[in-house]
């Protein structure tokens, strides 16, 4: 069928959006119709990455919308279905049977690579094939193609715009203190970096009613928007030492921490901000090399941990999110803005300049 998506050909190039053929659902494919889609940054790295020789790619891994039909082999749900995309496991490796999804095995081959496992494209343009696949659904078009792992069914009232980003960005903030951290109630929390998936954590944080609830991040107005969520301090990280104002607020550091920033020498004021015993968890896929005290670390008996997708399977946790939101617990509203799919270049620029912290495309 004839879909319209938004291609990269080149990584310093805009989007443009172009009709192209889409595959009808093989046997284990799930045929959506896109309502929203998140915009993360995890699309805007792939597309800065993405070699113009390898030829165009189709992104997008936030998607939510209606199921239009489905393979034979398709079980889990049916014409009709509101359902919200996530990422893609394979179900059937090791880390996959210990119920570790989020560390599939063959995580980046059903997830990163633009094309089916057997090679294939799902997409074909003018000039030739058209790389998707991306998180099982390349979800910047009209119309998707899924399977059973990264499709989770939802109730026909759900607001897909609001709730199209639980399917990565706020999965993997809100996993990272609910399912990694898993703070008491009352525990100090600091997130460095209030961006989509940082504001998710703080969210979770504020849901446990963890105390003191500290945002680090240099852009006042999400130092604003974290402090209206429910944060009881927010740090100006250009203003003073960080590590000092945190053990400061709390008396001696935060039991539990949070980068999204992926920059080294916030990573190490992050686990210098740990009081005794604290954890550090880290999902910021910034420069790979950062130096830690390690004698720091022995002596307060604290933990770095590395997050994917808040160490979450999406048929579980997603229902969850889900029923937090409907609960007034998860206000993601306050995060999401929306944009005509037609604006894509537009809500990609309010991203990366951080004037909109979730952009959401609505077709």
């Amino acid at each position: 069928m004839q879909i319209h998506a938004a291609l990269t050909h080149d990584p310093a190039a805009p989007f443009v959006l172009e009709p192209v053929e889409l595959d009808d659902p093989r046997e284990d494919e799930i045929l959506v119709r896109v309502v929203a889609a998140g915009i993360c940054h995890t699309d805007l790295g792939v597309k800065a990455s993405w070699p113009a020789a390898r030829g165009p790619l189709v992104l997008g891994h936030e998607g939510a919308g209606i199921v239009e039909a489905v393979g034979s082999g398709v079980r889990t749900v049916a014409a009709g279905d509101h359902v919200l995309l996530s990422y893609r496991s394979c179900r059937s490796c090791g880390a996959c049977v210990a119920g570790d999804v989020a560390y599939c095995e063959r995580f980046r081959q059903l997830n990163a690579t633009g094309a089916r496992p057997d090679g294939t494209t799902t997409m074909r343009g003018e000039s030739g094939p058209v790389h998707g696949c991306f998180f099982g659904q390349s979800s910047f078009a009209t119309h998707a193609l899924a399977y059973e792992s990264n499709v989770v069914k939802v109730d026909a009232d759900l607001d897909l715009t609001v709730a199209a980003p639980l399917g990565c960005g706020i999965q993997t903030g809100a996993g990272a203190v609910l399912n990694v951290l898993r703070p008491g109630r009352g525990s100090s929390f600091a997130v460095f970096g209030a961006g989509g998936v940082g504001l998710a954590a703080l969210l979770a944080a504020v849901h446990l009613e963890l105390t003191p609830v500290i945002a680090v991040d240099p852009v006042s107005s999400r130092r604003d928007l974290a402090l209206e969520l429910g944060a009881t301090h927010a740090v100006d990280p250009t203003a003073g030492d960080v590590v000092a104002t945190i053990h400061e607020l709390t008396g001696g550091g935060v039991r539990s921490a949070f980068d999204t920033t992926g920059i080294p020498a916030v990573v190490a004021e992050a686990a210098r901000a740990l009081g005794r015993l604290g954890v550090l968890a880290l999902v910021g896929t910034g420069d790979a090399s950062v130096t830690i005290d390690v004698k720091d670390l022995i002596r307060g008996g604290k933990s770095l941990r590395g997050v994917m997708e808040g160490d979450a399977d999406p048929q579980r946790f997603l229902p969850e999110l889900v029923a937090l939101m409907r609960r007034g617990r998860l206000p993601v509203d306050r995060l999401v803005r929306t944009y005509p799919f037609a604006d894509i270049n537009r809500a990609v620029a309010d991203a990366r300049s951080g004037a909109t912290i979730k952009p959401v495309l609505t077709f």
